[in-house]
Order: structure tokens, then sequence, then C-alpha cells
């Protein structure tokens, strides 16, 4: 499992999140991943793009899986 830190944040948006780890090249195909289904928040489905991503929460997409920190 990855880890993400927010550094000081509140929350991070899931779109910007799976750019920022990586898992897709731009912001835009993050959006149709999420869009499609393919992300999960806390074990379930998340269909926003803009959804609010805080600390301890886990993101899973494709293989990978995100703590939040």
């Amino acid at each position: 499992m990855n880890s993400f830190d927010l550094e000081g944040r509140d929350y991070i948006e899931l779109h910007r999140l799976l750019k920022a780890m990586g898992i897709c090249d731009s912001g835009g195909i993050a959006k149709l991943l999420i869009a499609d289904g393919e992300v999960l928040v806390d074990g379930s489905v998340e269909l926003r793009k803009r959804c609010k991503i805080r600390r301890g929460q886990t993101v899973e997409a494709g293989n990978q899986r995100i703590s939040i920190i």
C-alpha cells in the first residue's frame, strides 16, 4: 500500500490525488477513470471527481491502494 501525505492541507480532490500518485497521466484521464466507476474510496465506488479525500481514508484504483496520512 502506498501512502499520500496531505502535508498540512485538509483534503485533496480525488482526481488530483490520482494524478499526483502517478496512477493517471493527466487530470482528464483521472476524471474518466472515476466516471467509469473504477475508483473506490473506503471500499465504495466514488463517482464524484472532486470528492474531498481526507486523512485516514483509503483510495483504490486499479491494482493500487493509497492510504491518506
